[in-house]
């Protein structure tokens, strides 16, 4: 506290001395009562309101003396073009300060950006080994700022692992990791978390993340907090518990590009954060900002992908696919965008637009001109895109019926899909599903299709997550048709079919309405043959559907794509399907009531069957 007073009465001092008049006597008893008043009035000394007060100059002070001018140095490593200049002023005769060096190795990491190529050249001159000889001899004097810098820049120059002066310079921001300031530690870990040094840098970044976490109170801006979150917010996850806590903290201040970050970060990375996300809501529609194409589309994306629906998040987002929001005027004017500009129309925007449509299941007005336009830019593209966006395209236009023989062809063909037979991660078990979609259809939809198909053991189903929920509707649906069967062999509960997908549940019916036990009869829709006796003449089989809120566009009672071709594929095997969408199963209060709702249920789709 006694260096810091003396250290204040200091500034005041040398502030009120230049402002008076140092000849005259009057003046310095002035200067004595200015500098006592100052002392004991907080107002004045710690007000920061008023302009040009002491305590803001002291506050701006800068922590080192500056060095000597030499423009000319400065100026010359500004202007230099090729490494060869910069290494050049090592025996020049120039008069180099003891931050100069540093600031040359970062203005060598700048230009080569442009040529990594002579990267490894560069290593080998001896002239760089002096430059580096030189950091590492003086690199206690380097500034806060210029440190962190440099050694982003080392970082960059990929220099060997056990080089001295990359350990030197990373053991000296050891040492003053607690004196730098929250920015440069920000800084640092994301330069360290961009390196794949091991294990230097990794070390340094365990280090950076603990000073990070236990100072987040000192984070100030939004830039700062933003950065850091998307940067190494992943690294940790009580530092990222903090990061949205400044984050609802500053998000007043922040503009759309800092909220699009935030909303791409948390999408990213599955984080779900409410608060949040109503935060960023609230002043997207309070403040008029002027919101791109590229930022609406992130936008929605980030609420799509953390399935967060609220009216506000629609009125700024609009309708698009991922937050299963189908408005055909909308959607109609995307398909005449693509027709008018077909020429300029990039592949990638054309498949994105593809997906969006068949997870909406939306069909445009000018529908042959635009999957004209589709298969035209696909046909020879298709065999060019990685495996899962194939299967993604074809799959899509299963959907929208709109695949052809040669697309079908080109994902089941056995020298495609055999490395996915084995599949283990969610991503490739959700393409592998999609390719019995398409399997699927090839069988059920296109009897022109002559193969390949996929192999049987492909198709026979497999286990259940263990960890997969039953639903309140899934639990009520299935007690419900136990109790109207009356005996386990007259239905089956959670049939797994070849086709990719899962009935609730399945029964048959006489020509009289009555159950038949299932296990006597052929079963073509499992992998495995069940019973061996046809169907009685009159039969029908029913397949049990439950639609959840989710399976439906947003505030619409239309399917999404992928349970209308589920609906297809079904009819098309041979099933009379029983739809029980959760919208009319909630007004259902008595067990009598759901009964009778599913007995209803079944004699319409047969009335509805015989009609035919």
């Amino acid at each position: 506290m006694a260096a810091r007073l003396v250290k204040r009465c200091t500034c005041l001092l040398r502030e009120a001395a230049r402002l008076a008049p140092a000849a005259a006597p009057v003046s310095r008893l002035r200067l004595a009562g200015v500098a006592q008043k100052a002392l004991t009035s907080p107002a004045a000394c710690f007000s920061s309101h008023s302009p040009g007060s002491l305590t803001e100059l002291v506050e701006k002070e800068q922590v080192f003396t500056p060095y000597p001018e030499h423009p000319e140095v400065d100026q010359l490593i500004e202007k230099a073009t090729r490494p060869g200049q910069l290494l050049e002023l090592l025996g020049g005769g120039h008069s180099l300060h003891h931050n100069h060096p540093a600031i040359m190795l970062i203005r060598l990491t700048r230009l080569l950006a442009e040529k990594p190529e002579d990267k490894a050249s560069l290593r080998q001159d001896a002239r760089f080994q002096q430059l580096l000889q030189l950091v590492s001899s003086q690199i206690s004097s380097v500034w806060h700022g210029t440190l962190v810098r440099l050694l982003r820049s080392l970082y960059a120059l990929e220099l060997p692992e056990a080089s001295k002066e990359l350990r030197s310079v990373e053991q000296e921001v050891r040492w003053r990791m607690r004196r730098l300031r929250y920015k440069h530690l920000a800084f640092l870990a994301e330069a360290c978390a961009a390196s794949t040094r091991e294990p230097h840098s990794q070390e340094l970044l365990a280090e950076l993340l603990v000073h990070l976490e236990r100072r987040w109170t000192e984070i100030d801006d939004g830039r700062t907090a933003v950065t850091l979150m998307m940067k190494a917010g992943h690294l940790s996850e009580s530092l990222m518990n903090r990061l949205e806590d400044k984050c609802l903290e500053l998000v007043e201040q922040f503009g759309p590009e800092e909220m699009r970050k935030v909303l791409v970060t948390l999408a990213a990375q599955g984080r779900r954060s409410v608060p949040l996300l109503r935060a960023i809501s609230y002043h997207l529609v309070q403040k008029p900002f002027p919101l791109t194409k590229s930022v609406l589309l992130d936008l929605t994306y980030a609420y799509g992908k953390l399935s967060f629906h609220q009216t506000q998040v629609a009125r700024c987002a609009k309708s698009f696919a991922f937050l299963k929001w189908l408005n055909l005027p909308l959607f109609e004017a995307f398909v005449q965008h693509i027709l008018n500009r077909a020429q300029d129309v990039t592949l990638p925007h054309l498949c994105s637009l593809l997906l969006a449509f068949a997870r909406l299941n939306f069909r445009p007005e000018r529908e042959e001109e635009f999957f004209s336009l589709v298969h035209e830019r696909l046909g020879p593209a298709l065999a060019s895109l990685e495996p899962a966006l194939q299967v993604d395209l074809v799959w899509a236009l299963c959907v929208l019926q709109q695949v052809r023989e040669a697309q079908l062809h080109a994902v089941l063909r056995p020298g495609f899909h055999s490395p996915l037979l084995g599949a283990r991660s969610p991503k490739d078990q959700s393409t592998f599903l999609k390719l019995l979609h398409i399997n699927a259809t090839a069988r059920l939809e296109h009897p022109e299709y002559s193969g390949p198909l996929l192999p049987a053991l492909a198709v026979a189903p497999r286990p259940p997550a263990p960890d997969q929920k039953v639903t309140p509707l899934q639990k009520e649906l299935q007690e419900t048709l136990k109790g109207l069967l009356g005996s386990a062999d007259r239905g089956s509960f959670e049939v797994a079919t070849q086709y990719g997908w899962v009935l609730d549940a399945e029964v048959l019916l006489d020509a009289d309405g009555q159950f038949l036990p299932l296990r006597d009869f052929v079963a073509p829709h499992l992998a495995q043959p069940a019973g061996g006796q046809p169907l009685p003449l009159g039969a029908k089989r029913l397949a049990f559907l439950r639609w959840e809120f989710p399976s439906y566009n947003s505030r619409s009672k239309d399917l999404l794509g992928r349970f209308v071709l589920a609906r297809r594929h079904l009819l098309a095997a041979g099933f009379l399907v029983v739809d029980v969408p959760y919208y009319e199963w909630l007004e259902l209060k008595s067990e009598w009531q759901k009964g009778a709702y599913l007995k209803d249920k079944m004699r319409k789709v047969v009335a509805e069957e015989l009609a035919k």
